[in-house]
């Protein structure tokens, strides 16, 4: 270089702007092969510090060095113990055998019986009998990848994670030391104390013991089960929330909806969004937006466009209130085995302000109602009326009796009612202050009066209205035959009038308290919800 400067100072003006330009180019050229070559150089990272090792074959020049008793290593934060290990100094890499142990930090430890360290990646490969720990978490598998620029281990070959009593299986396997979060897919499992967890994908964080799970996935123990396809489990608190395709299935009986929470310390499940309520065993579905089921007692609750549904097998009653409510208690009934008893399960189901159903052969409105399986028995209360056929049924208080599936009796208390519309005008009616009547294949054909009674109903002959008979008695029975009274008997002594149709004006032809509802009957079953 000092050469090539005198050179350049001792060229004359003529030749000198030349030369300056020459030995310019010359610098930049030198200048430009050093940054390349100084990057090069880099490229290897920081080498592998040996730090023991009893025995050393190879001078610490040679390109791979043989060593020999308690080796050990340091590598940028990472130590690494073995009984034996071959460092390839030239690629910056080494090969560990025997009792390997990489510590990273205060508490990561790695063991294995066979490494493979690549110090210019700063990955290391762990092979056989590999247990890592973090804390109070260990992993068991037999293939380990842990990439320490990036604090991630990962596994491919199947792996087992125990932390604080759980434990935790999958195909594919991935720990972050520095989040602390570990994530797993291929047939994860996850073993509790309380329960078994089956998915496809699942982000479990040990410091917090919150299980995030994607895909299918299934959660059971004895006394119940669940599945969803997203979500998330706190097994510390043991509760979480379950979404796409939720379900929670205890006793056959199913809670469903778009999304679910389920506490299992209270066994309480609440449903939102598309809300099914599904017993199996009493055949009888619950839907709306909103449902709450305790497990412990029994007890469910659906509000939001809620809908009791009873499943028979010719037909079904389907019931929409403001709020449903269902209970379930069990009684014991007595067997030939006194040592053996056996349980019968009692459903109740109550429904709560502006209740309407229907059912192909009766349709109903209230302000509320019971059900009661243990004698199949629907009550309606406020204001209730039904309507079976063209016969429209009112009294204070109605009780239906279901029996194989049909209407068998039914049971109108104070100021009961029975009408039926003969035209736009004129009405059949029966009334008194309590009412039995009985069905045939859910076909109203006797009604028994007792108290006030009263009737009033057109006599045709070959369809032709004749006249109207009014009759007054304390007892009485009325057959009825496709929707026509065909027979009355009177058990006292009756006030009977027979009038010709145009004595009586269209006020004194309606009985005391008669009011007709037809505009208020659903008609199908999307009517229960009309205002």
């Amino acid at each position: 270089m000092q050469a090539f400067s005198r050179k350049v100072l001792s060229c004359d003006k003529k030749t000198g702007a030349s030369a300056v330009l020459r030995a310019l180019r010359v610098s930049v050229v030198v200048f430009l092969c050093c940054t390349c070559i100084t990057p090069l150089s880099a490229q290897g990272g920081k080498k592998i510090n040996l730090r023991h090792a009893d025995k050393l074959k190879g001078s610490k020049e040679a390109k791979t060095q043989r060593l020999i008793g308690h080796v050990e290593f340091e590598h940028q934060g990472a130590v690494m113990y073995c009984d034996s290990a071959y460092l390839y100094n030239e690629t910056n890499s080494l090969e560990a055998f025997g009792h390997v142990h990489i510590q990273h930090g205060d508490s990561l430890h790695m063991y294995g019986e066979t490494l493979k360290y690549d110090g210019n990646e700063r990955k290391a490969e762990l092979f056989k009998n590999i247990s890592m720990s973090d804390g109070d978490m260990i992993l068991v598998t037999d293939y380990l990848v842990y990439d320490l620029k990036n604090k991630v281990a990962s596994y491919n070959t199947g792996g087992t994670i125990t932390s604080k009593g759980n434990t935790l299986k999958s195909k594919l396997g991935y720990y972050s030391s520095e989040s602390r979060t570990l994530t797993f897919r291929k047939d994860v499992e996850l073993f509790t104390p309380e329960y078994t967890m089956n998915c496809d994908t699942l982000r479990y964080v040990p410091g917090t013991k919150i299980a995030y799970f994607m895909g299918p996935t299934t959660m059971w123990n004895p006394d119940n089960a669940m599945y969803c396809e997203d979500g998330y489990y706190d097994t510390n608190l043991d509760r979480g929330r379950f979404s796409k395709k939720a379900a929670l299935v205890s006793n056959k009986r199913a809670l469903m909806g778009d999304s679910l929470f389920y506490d299992r310390k209270t066994r309480t499940g609440m449903a939102k969004g598309n809300v099914t309520l599904l017993d199996t065993a009493r055949k009888m579905i619950i839907t709306g937006d909103l449902g709450i089921h305790h497990e412990k007692t029994e007890h469910s609750l659906v509000t939001g466009r809620a809908m009791y549904t009873q499943i028979y097998d010719k037909d079904s009653l389907f019931l929409h209130a403001d709020t449903l409510q269902a209970f379930t208690r069990y009684d014991t009934v007595k067997g030939s085995d006194p040592e053996a008893p056996r349980f019968d399960t009692l459903r109740t189901v109550y429904g709560y302000r502006n209740v309407k159903f229907f059912k192909s052969d009766m349709q109903g409105k209230c302000d509320s109602m019971i059900f009661t399986s243990s004698d199949s028995t629907m009550r309606l209360f406020g204001k209730p009326v039904l309507w079976n056929e063209q016969s429209q049924l009112t009294a204070e208080k109605i009780s239906i009796l279901m029996t194989n599936d049909e209407i068998k009796q039914m049971l109108l208390e104070n100021t009961a009612f029975i009408a039926s519309q003969e035209d736009s005008t004129r009405y059949n009616q029966i009334k008194g202050r309590k009412m039995t009547g009985y069905f045939r294949k859910s076909e109203l054909y006797r009604v028994d009066v007792e108290g006030n009674g009263q009737t009033l109903y057109f006599v045709k002959d070959k369809n032709e209205i004749i006249g109207v008979n009014k009759v007054d008695c304390s007892k009485l029975s009325i057959f009825v035959a496709e929707d026509e009274i065909k027979k009355i008997t009177f058990f006292n002594k009756p006030d009977a009038t027979l009038y010709p149709p145009i004595d009586l004006s269209p006020r004194e032809a309606l009985l005391k308290d008669f009011r007709w509802r037809g505009k208020e009957r659903p008609a199908k079953k999307a009517d229960i919800f009309v205002e």
